[in-house]
């Protein structure tokens, strides 16, 4: 049996995140820090605007926790535009020799943080905007650092990245135009992009930068609020610049094994409500909506309520990005005064929809497979297309459930054909 991918949990409730604190952590899970001049080098050679730069690492305390903490000099003279980071962050990760994936990370990053920034100063061409503190070689630093990192720790492609709900502090931070409110401009532009949870504090100033987030939101795939059932194997804490009061100023990293089931799984909502005066086309009605709107599931159960009276709890699964929106669905829908918002996590079978060609009263007719696997690979269920199955039974002239049963044979004998061509 193949080994288990492993889990990098990015913990980022408590101080938020930034870029260095994002690249600290990572060195401090233990890659070689000559890489940093590795990464100096590459960038000052693509960098035209950077006569000179240095990396270097420094052990801190933060809070009373010892944590990593990256430190930037660099002689530039300007800062530079949207196309002039694109192109010297594309010659910077050819010199490093980073891997497809560690390369499409750097690239996917800078691009979020380069279309937030243009769209929060209403700018259409976002690769000629003048980024002011973003078009420093710091932000190259960053991206850059924590995609080679991955790289050299072997996680890109082995690892699955979940992340906490991300604190972004509170107040007013100062930046190139002038005062604006906790979180930065392009900070919240970058999370509402990508619908990713954050909450406010747990204290004043930023904690959390549009560099940081950009790296986040295309790096993590799953948000989770406790972390999952693991073994942890290594710890990186990366620090903050500086002390925050009654908060350790530091992003922790956790790399483990999963435990536990082996399936993959993923946090949604459970959307509900009860309601006993709803007729049942006006329920088929709500049933289709929620679905168009982006449900995974919708059921209705029957219950019977207060007073003995007959009722309903109309029930979707959605994703979390969705909750909300599906939970004023069916207020409006419904009339309903209340909304369950249950959050939880499924587990999913890995499945794949296979077309198929089956012969059925003389004549072959394709038919959509959907087949869901085990951990171990072994089919759980092959089940057609009910649509496929209909317009055959309408083509033939066949009853359904006839058509359902050659269909079905066909799928064993083809699933059965797949297993001995892999055993032989």
């Amino acid at each position: 049996m193949e080994a288990r991918r492993r889990l990098m949990i990015v913990d980022c409730q408590a101080a938020g995140v930034s870029g260095d604190m994002l690249l600290g952590a990572l060195l401090d899970l233990g890659v070689d820090e000559g890489l940093l001049d590795e990464l100096a080098e590459a960038i000052a050679r693509g960098a035209s605007w950077c006569r000179e730069l240095a990396i270097r690492t420094e052990e801190v305390v933060r809070g009373g926790l010892r944590a990593r903490r990256v430190l930037v000099q660099a002689d530039e003279d300007r800062g530079a535009r949207g196309d002039e980071l694109l192109r010297a962050l594309s010659s910077a990760s050819k010199r490093l020799g980073l891997s497809e994936r560690a390369d499409e990370l750097a690239l996917a990053s800078l691009k979020t943080l380069l279309e937030a920034e243009a769209r929060v100063h209403g700018l259409k061409d976002q690769e000629s905007a003048h980024l002011h503190e973003l078009g420093s070689v710091d932000t190259l630093v960053d991206i850059l650092g924590v995609a080679a990192c991955l790289d050299r720790l072997g996680l890109l492609g082995d690892a699955d990245f979940l992340a906490t709900p991300v604190a972004v502090g509170g107040g007013t931070v100062r930046f190139s135009h002038g005062e604006a409110s906790v979180p930065a401009p392009a900070t919240l532009e970058i999370l509402r992009s990508r619908g990713f949870p954050f909450t406010g504090g747990p204290v004043e100033g930023e904690l959390a930068t549009p560099t940081g987030v950009a790296i986040l939101v295309n790096l993590v795939s799953r948000v989770v609020p406790f972390y999952p059932l693991m073994r942890p194997l290594a710890v990186g804490l990366g620090a903050g610049a500086r002390e925050l009061p009654g908060v350790p100023n530091v992003l922790r990293v956790v790399v483990g094994e999963p435990l536990g089931p082996e399936l993959p799984s993923e946090a949604i909502c459970v959307v509900e409500t009860n309601v006993d005066d709803v007729s049942g086309e006006v329920l088929g009605h709500v049933i289709e909506r929620l679905l168009s709107e982006g449900a995974l599931d919708v059921c209705v159960v029957p219950v019977v309520m207060k007073k003995s009276r007959p009722g309903h709890i109309v029930r979707a699964l959605a994703r979390e990005a969705d909750a909300a929106r599906l939970a004023e669905l069916l207020m409006e829908e419904l009339g309903t005064l209340g909304v369950r918002l249950l959050r939880c996590e499924r587990l999913v079978a890995p499945r794949e929809v296979r077309a198929l060609e089956v012969q059925v009263a003389g004549s072959r007719w394709p038919v959509r497979v959907k087949v869901a696997r085990g951990p171990s690979g072994r089919v759980l269920r092959a089940k057609p297309e009910f649509e496929d199955l209909r317009t055959i039974a309408r083509g033939t002239g066949l009853p359904l459930r006839e058509v359902a049963r050659v269909v079905q044979d066909a799928i064993r004998r083809e699933l059965a054909r797949g297993a001995e061509g892999q055993g032989a």
